[in-house]
């Protein structure tokens, strides 16, 4: 079992991203922006040269790019292009760093036809799923933005739509109650189908819906322990537990960064939760 976190909501620079993990015990890292950038894509080669050179430097291991293809910030009208693009570019640097999982999403949808955006999100995939093929990369779909993440039954019909050895599900605990979706019931279609798992806390919001009420882990109503106890006791799972607290950093909400204090203080934080509760749970395998 491999523990991690998404590096970005401790700090902004890779420096501080890796201290933080070293300060938790951990040897693996989840890369999503540096210095406000994605290193899916966006970094240039010289920020992602300078990039590898610390994490070789303090010996981190990356588990997974948390790319912007298909996330929150494009729709499905959008040119696809840019998600191409985005793993074309990506593949070499994945191979440089001997990291296979790649987080996607499967677009926004607002004023679209839902059929229309159902075919044209499996559609889409099915072209990245075979760049992902030829470059020996895995997308892993996240419960989150986009029509796959509207329920389970969407992640599982896009997975199958798909039918692709590149393409997997990324289960999020805490993005059911975040999205408004009932937790159990997404558990229980999601249960032993995903190869990548991350972990956020979140408040249920009174009367229902989507809330943003989010807390450290094991704070909130998204019953982290109860299904890390199922998924690691009950179903064995051994792969990657990564953290994306959005405590202090919600990368998708303007203004939704805290201070560089904050960041760390509140990442360090959650991570040692996040890390005892963990433990209790191993310490009855």
């Amino acid at each position: 079992m491999i523990l991690t976190g998404i590096a970005d909501e401790a700090a902004v620079d890779i420096e501080h991203q890796v201290k933080a993990h070293r300060e938790l015990g951990w040897s693996h890292i989840e890369l999503r922006l540096v210095d406000g950038k994605n290193v899916a894509g966006e970094v240039s080669d010289a920020e992602f040269d300078r990039i590898c050179t610390v994490l070789d430097r303090e010996g981190l291991t990356v588990t997974g790019f948390a790319s912007r293809i298909a996330n929150w910030s494009r729709h499905i009208n959008d040119d696809f292009s840019l998600d191409v693009n985005d793993l074309k570019v990506s593949i070499p640097r994945m191979k440089r760093l001997g990291v296979r999982p790649i987080r996607v999403m499967s677009w926004k949808g607002e004023g679209v036809e839902i059929r229309k955006w159902r075919n044209e999100a499996i559609r889409r995939m099915k072209e990245l799923s075979r760049i992902a093929e030829d470059g020996n990369v895995l997308l892993c779909h996240e419960n989150c933005y986009g029509w796959g993440g509207l329920s389970v039954e969407n992640m599982l019909e896009l997975r199958d739509a798909v039918g692709s050895p590149s393409f997997a599900l990324l289960y999020d605990i805490g993005n059911t109650l975040s999205h408004g979706l009932d937790p159990e019931l997404f558990f229980q279609g999601i249960r032993n189908e995903f190869a990548y798992l991350h972990v956020k806390d979140v408040r249920r919001k009174e009367g229902g819906g989507p809330s943003d009420d989010y807390t450290f882990c094991g704070e909130g109503d998204a019953k982290v322990r109860e299904y890390l106890e199922k998924i690691i006791l009950e179903d064995g799972y051994d792969g990657v537990i990564s953290i994306e607290p959005h405590v202090a950093a919600v990368v998708h909400k303007s203004g939704g960064t805290g201070s560089p204090g904050q960041m760390y203080d509140s990442y360090l934080k959650y991570g040692r939760m996040f890390t005892s509760i963990i433990g209790e749970i191993r310490s009855r395998v």
